[in-house]
């Protein structure tokens, strides 16, 4: 389209390339850089207005103070995004974040697959420690495995991608539920072990008091990572983390899982390290910022539906904020 305008309008002064002096070329060069910078100088200043507004509704001058920009240039500024409803105005409240943003906001999220992103931090982590990977969610009362990466070991997990598995004896469940208080664990804690013909199929090995269940929670909840030590299955220990969304609230957790033999509690303290790390990546991958939410544990993962992730689902809603860490 830039070739034909320059043909129809013959009456503009335009160097053929074979005609321009040695000194054309610069000339034209800086032109187009100088309009690059001013592009980029506009653009950053528009994403400074929405990142100004985005803390609430503000008026025309204080907008221009925060900017350090006259009030023209950030009239001229608003207005056009005003105009492509990046922004909203009020007479009386000023300038607010507008309906495309809301709009743009969903569609990130739908692209935001967990698995998807998770995927290449559960392989590296599988990777450097040569151990089995799990990706879980809370599912009605129950951890969903979304993911595993086998290890290289010569030891068989017998974990699989799509079954469920209890929350109270998984390092990935009691990962997924350190933001709920102690009144929901003791719910899990209980519903769980009144299922007694459970506990054979989970191949439960060792069973703790309530009390010491308890203390151990509290301080998974302060270090920020849960252990599995053979409670779930004999001689399988593991590390497990929380995976948190953009607003800070406990959508997945992610695991290692190896033989009691290879699980020192040296180097369990080791792995938590890498297992947090992998962890906060994937959360960074879904738009974490490193801020923990009041609430932050609703446990339905990402690209999901609704989950109620209550132990006993049909006499307790999902999601009841009395229920979590606060």
């Amino acid at each position: 389209m830039r070739s034909t305008r320059t043909t129809a309008r013959p009456g503009r002064q335009a160097l053929a390339p074979e005609r321009r002096t040695a000194d054309a070329g610069p000339a034209v060069e800086g032109t187009s850089n100088g309009h690059a910078r001013r592009g980029s100088q506009t653009l950053l200043r528009g994403l400074d207005v929405i990142e100004v507004v985005a803390a609430g509704p503000v008026k025309l001058g204080h907008l221009a103070t925060r900017l350090g920009l006259t009030r023209s240039t950030t009239h001229r500024l608003a207005s056009a995004l005003t105009d492509r409803r990046y922004l909203r105005f009020a007479p009386h409240s000023g300038y607010s974040l507008g309906p495309k943003l809301l709009e743009l906001g969903f569609r990130v999220r739908d692209e935001l697959d967990l698995p998807r992103v998770a995927a290449p931090h559960l392989e590296q982590l599988a990777l450097l420690t040569e151990d089995a990977v799990h990706l879980g969610v809370l599912e009605r009362g129950r951890v969903l495995y979304l993911d595993k990466v086998p290890g290289r070991r010569r030891i068989n997990i017998s974990s699989r991608i799509g079954e469920l598995q209890p929350v109270t004896s998984t390092g990935l469940g009691k990962a997924l539920i350190l933001d709920f208080d102690e009144g929901v664990w003791l719910e899990f804690l209980r519903a769980e072990r009144s299922e007694t013909g459970r506990q054979s199929a989970r191949r439960r090995r060792v069973e703790i008091s309530q009390q010491e269940w308890l203390a151990r929670m509290r301080g998974y909840v302060q270090a920020g990572y849960a252990y599995d030590l053979e409670e779930n299955a004999d001689q399988i220990r593991c590390v497990a983390a929380p995976i948190r969304d953009f607003a800070g609230c406990t959508i997945a957790a992610i695991s290692v899982s190896s033989a009691a033999q290879y699980m020192s509690e040296h180097r369990m303290q080791a792995l938590s390290k890498e297992v947090i790390g992998a962890a906060q990546r994937i959360s960074a991958g879904l738009g974490w910022t490193g801020r923990q939410a009041a609430h932050s544990s609703r446990g339905d993962g990402a690209g999901g539906g609704a989950r109620d992730n209550s132990p006993t689902p049909k006499t307790r809603g999902r999601g009841q904020s009395s229920g979590r860490r606060k």
